[in-house]
């Protein structure tokens, strides 16, 4: 698990206030990060980018953005992405292979050290496992498998090969989040005992992906690599045995940081969800989780919503909540903010406040109660740290840097297993209709 600020990450990250104590803060993380890693001449590195679909093309954009990294082949089994992706290099400057298969790729191509994997989710296990015999290392997005089978042997595969395995929870490397977990969560103990958690995803009603009638994939072809048809291939989120619905697709990346700031996986899961708006899909289009986190002879008890057919109530976001203080967390900064409880008193905000960690937010002009049994309003402050790369940059740099030999992965697929369990067994709690407990053994890969 990390815990500690990779000092690459926060120097690329802008802090609108306190930025020199904040970096003084860092440099004692930054000699430890520095002591516990080996160094590599393994500047240049060569990668395939396998899967370019609507997620590939986001990850293609930030890899481009890092230096001594270099995509020299790229797989996707529809000619119309494939020739797109290799056209957009190629008008780049960069000389690209294209391939259908991936094990074309991988028997053809002789001077990689990485892939990037970014299929649909059922496509992981098999991909990953095979690049890791082949000598690979390999940054396989969430979900690591549509299964929890697969998931698991992906991590023995990493084990019996000994080659690194990042997976794409690219919160694990967003400075904000380690800062904030860090300095605030950590050491300053802002939010004191907590006994809640809030989390959710919420999207407005959108239309299933199309494609282009002329360039529909045959169907002999599509029943070669797993799909029904077009739209299935095109929209495979939505179906049972190649995505796994909202909670895998949006949830996977909340619920993984409710696992990683509590230090710990949740005892018990109870859900509810329902197909009930769109009528062409397998998986429910809604959700609603509650996890049981053991905490200091208590529960914390965590609660996940998503939705698919509104974007009213807040966007998307994490929150954690406790006697002292709450935080709410997203990638979105505007959505980000730190209230403080009136009676708190173990943290001195104005200390936090002079080294920068926090910024101070004016109280609203109107603060006047409308019931005696309401909590007077909270002092709101901001998370000064800020960063002007794309989501994924530091989670893909984190990555390579581990390559190299100068850091340690943020997410690898170890830890990464424990928290994707937890979210199968969300969406066997849906199914079931009932309370699933959930063991410390069986969270273990």
């Amino acid at each position: 698990m990390v815990d500690k600020l990779n000092r690459r990450e926060f120097l690329s990250a802008t802090a609108v206030a306190g930025a020199a104590m904040l970096l003084e803060a860092c440099k004692s993380d930054t000699a430890e990060q520095k002591a516990a890693v080996g160094k590599s001449s393994l500047n240049n590195i060569n990668i395939a980018l396998i899967g370019y679909g609507e997620e590939g093309k986001v990850l293609l954009e930030s890899l481009l953005n890092i230096p001594g990294v270099k995509v020299v082949a790229l797989c996707d089994i529809w000619d119309y992405h494939r020739g797109e992706g290799q056209r957009y290099l190629q008008k780049l400057g960069n000389e690209v292979r294209a391939y259908e298969n991936y094990e074309d790729l991988l028997s053809k191509e002789k001077d990689l050290q990485a892939v990037v994997i970014a299929t649909p989710d059922f496509c992981h296990a098999p991909m990953t496992n095979t690049c890791l015999k082949a000598g690979l290392h390999v940054y396989c997005e969430k979900m690591m498998s549509n299964t929890i089978d697969g998931a698991r042997s992906m991590v023995k595969t990493m084990r019996d090969t000994g080659k690194l395995l990042q997976i794409g929870h690219q919160r694990r490397s967003n400075p904000r989040y380690l800062f904030t977990l860090n300095r605030l969560l950590h050491e300053a103990n802002f939010c004191g005992k907590l006994t809640a958690i809030q989390g959710q995803w919420n999207r407005a009603v959108k239309e299933d992906f199309g494609w282009p009638k002329k360039y529909e994939i045959p169907q002999s072809m599509l029943a070669k690599y797993g799909y029904k048809d077009m739209h299935q291939f095109r929209n495979w989120r939505w179906f049972k045995g190649l995505g796994g619905g909202p909670l895998s697709d949006l949830g996977a990346h909340q619920i993984d940081i409710f696992n990683w700031w509590m230090g710990r996986t949740p005892k018990s899961v109870m859900a509810s969800g329902g197909l009930d708006y769109y009528k062409n899909h397998d998986w429910y289009d809604n959700a609603m989780v509650i996890y049981e986190f053991p905490v200091d002879q208590a529960v914390a008890r965590a609660f996940y919503q998503v939705q698919t057919t509104t974007s009213a109530g807040g966007g998307y976001y994490e929150q954690f909540m406790g006697d002292d203080g709450t935080i709410r967390m997203s990638e979105d900064p505007a959505i980000c903010a730190i209230y403080r409880e009136a009676r708190a008193t173990a943290v001195s905000w104005d200390d936090l406040t002079q080294k920068g960690y926090v910024k101070a937010k004016p109280l609203a002009a109107d603060t006047a109660k409308v019931d005696v049994r309401e909590t007077a309003a909270l002092a709101e402050y901001e998370i000064p740290v800020f960063f002007n790369k794309p989501p994924h940059q530091p989670h893909l740099e984190n990555f390579f840097n581990a390559i190299r030999g100068t850091a340690k992965l943020n997410c690898p697929a170890d830890e990464a297993f424990s928290s994707e369990y937890v979210i199968h067994k969300a969406n066997e709690a849906v199914a079931a209709e009932k309370k699933i407990n959930i063991s410390d053994e069986e969270v273990r890969a």
